[in-house]
């Protein structure tokens, strides 16, 4: 049975299918069509226009009612379904009282397309409708939100997939979207008032006394108490992991609550295709299914060399798409945990309807180390003075952190690297960390990550050495090398820079409001751009319009990428081709920190390269 078959179903049997979900699921009308199917997506693309409505209106979830802004009715919004080669034409009605948008997460579209108030359109007035026009161009799973405030966090958001022309490389059955998404029954605003007038405010796993005791039974009262002066200093707390937490978020997969159960139905030995999209606000998810190996084909879209895998780190608007094989009539959980484990996705895969399998736990919330203050190795050469009871000798001023001894500020990029591969085991395989150069990030910044470190095959707090096989980013090698393979002719270095305690969030320590102008890429050029994480938090950092081929070690072979997760302390580099012009969003893709100034305007011209950004 070929997949077309499996996939079509009559009208009548998706209606009678889809309200029996909802009465099992205890559901409204609300639920998206395709999270409510749960036979299987369609394969059929829009031939004609696509009407896309935004609206305000209350909506059940959990079993408690929110003031939502939905996309035709619902959160998420419908799946959108195109095929590549078609030109595509969606028509947004704005039925808000307020300006609205909608960007289309990771295609490659005309700037004018993008989806962007103030850099790419107007955006959409109250009562006005926006014609998108564009033609489609790539294939893969994407998504499409607003980009006009904070209405993302409302529920302005839904799933996109466009169907290749040529015969995908992998074999599958069937396919469900996975959206993961975090809401909050407050008003938005509020959160960010909170954020600003205390940072950890939703943070509540603080250690505790009794932990300082624990802590300095087993290391030593010296090394303790250093540690948690440097911590101090540092203005944050080891285990502040997310800003927002499972204290005001309830996790949502494909817009239901963990007590929803979103379910998706299979049969034994069908191979299913899960296509995993973070459509969160500012929610990392570390997701497995107990009792399946996940093969991830695609990520953000591209294909990429087949990886077997029991869990990963999905970052906010990243997109892995896997492959999953049940073989006996049973049901599985897909467990989405939250990064800083206050709180979780749920659904599940099941061989018939009602079936539901244990959640794991939560287990224990992870903790930041000095990796991520920038340290690189705790035991670094051309160190002046060793380590005391394994903490780095360090000095503290103006808020910056520095450290005794000197390296030499070899630049270097994965490709030119020793990748030993060394999968999942937290050890960074890269060579030496980079010595920071001269701190001119001015008041805009708090500390500098004094070595940042290459952190690519690590995967990340709280997955090291659990038992499970973790995908990390040098695991991913493009199915194929990307057209251009001309070496850069210069280099873009930006740094990530914040203010923890007051809630400030920029490049090169100034925020949006408070550059000159835009970065500046000459069109048709090759260029590398270097991202260094001077904070201690991961930031997901976006480029519209253009593909990020992360320089990861697998040489022509780099994942293209649209979205690329920077942890704390990191130095990457990814590899563009300027060949998209007009002006483009770069913006980190964690909502309030986007909102609180992470933000910049990529400009493609045919005009010389400025001085500001020719050596970064």
């Amino acid at each position: 049975m070929n997949n077309q078959t499996m996939y079509s179903k009559s009208r009548r049997r998706f209606i009678t299918q889809a309200g029996a979900t909802g009465a099992i699921l205890g559901l409204n009308s609300l639920v998206p069509a395709f999270a409510g199917e749960t036979l299987g997506l369609s394969p059929e693309q829009a031939t004609g226009p696509i009407d896309l409505n935004i609206t305000r209106q209350p909506l059940d979830i959990g079993g408690r009612m929110g003031d939502t802004v939905t996309i035709s009715g619902s959160i998420p919004g419908p799946l959108v379904r195109l095929k590549e080669g078609q030109d595509a034409v969606i028509r947004v009605t704005n039925q808000l009282d307020e300006d609205t948008s909608i960007h289309w997460h990771g295609l490659l579209l005309p700037y004018e397309m993008d989806g962007v108030p103030g850099v790419s359109y107007a955006g959409i007035k109250p009562g006005e409708t926006f014609r998108y026009a564009f033609p489609v161009k790539q294939s893969g799973t994407y998504w499409y939100h607003s980009h006009s405030g904070l209405q993302e966090q409302q529920g302005h958001y839904g799933p996109l997939i466009i169907d290749p022309i040529a015969p995908e490389p992998f074999a599958y059955d069937r396919e469900y979207v996975v959206m993961l998404s975090d809401w909050t029954f407050e008003n938005p605003m509020s959160v960010l008032k909170k954020l600003k007038k205390q940072s950890d405010y939703y943070n509540y796993q603080r250690r505790t006394v009794p932990e300082l005791f624990n802590d300095a039974e087993e290391n030593g009262w010296g090394k303790t108490v250093r540690e948690r002066m440097v911590w101090a200093r540092s203005r944050m707390a080891p285990t502040d992991i997310a800003d927002i937490s499972g204290a005001t978020y309830t996790y949502l997969m494909n817009g239901m609550a963990p007590d929803s159960n979103w379910t998706g139905l299979f049969r034994p030995g069908e191979r299913i295709r899960l296509r995993f999209i973070n459509g969160a606000t500012m929610s990392y998810f570390d997701v497995r299914i107990p009792g399946l190996k996940m093969t991830v084909v695609q990520a953000d879209g591209q294909n990429v060399q087949p990886v077997a895998v029991d869990e990963f780190r999905i970052g906010v608007a990243e997109t892995y798409d896997v492959i999953v094989e049940p073989v006996d009539e049973a049901a599985y959980t897909i467990f989405a945990a939250s990064m800083d484990r206050s709180g979780f996705a749920r659904g599940t895969l099941a061989s018939k309807a009602g079936l539901e399998a244990a959640i794991p736990p939560l287990g224990n919330p992870p903790v930041r180390t000095m990796k991520d203050m920038g340290m690189g190795a705790m035991a670094m050469p051309g160190m002046t003075s060793a380590p005391k009871d394994g903490v780095p000798a360090m000095n503290m001023k103006d808020g910056t952190m520095a450290m005794p001894g000197e390296m030499p500020a070899k630049k270097q990029t994965m490709d030119s690297m020793d990748m030993s591969r060394n999968r999942g085991t937290g050890m960074s395989t890269a060579s030496s960390p980079v010595k920071h150069g001269p701190d001119r990030h001015g008041k805009g910044n708090t500390m500098v990550a004094e070595f940042p470190s290459n952190r690519l095959s690590e995967p990340g707090n709280g997955l090291e050495n659990n038992g499970r096989r973790v995908l990390v980013y040098t695991d991913l090698r493009s199915l194929s090398p990307y057209p251009d393979q001309r070496p850069p002719e210069r280099e873009v270095e930006l740094h990530l820079t914040g203010v923890m305690d007051r809630y400030m969030w920029s490049f090169d320590g100034k925020k949006f409001s408070e550059v000159d102008g835009p970065v500046h890429f000459k069109y048709g050029e090759r260029l590398r751009l270097v991202l260094v994480n001077d904070t201690m938090m991961e930031h997901p950092i976006h480029l519209h319009g253009m593909w990020m081929e992360l320089e990861n070690g697998a040489g022509e072979y780099r994942p293209r990428k649209h979205t690329l997760n920077v942890k704390p302390g990191e130095r990457l580099t990814a590899l563009i081709s300027a060949d998209a012009p007009g002006n483009w969003a770069f913006h980190c893709h964690l909502l309030y920190h986007m909102d609180m100034g992470m933000f910049r305007v990529v400009s493609v011209t045919n005009d010389a390269v400025s001085s500001e950004n020719r050596n970064g």
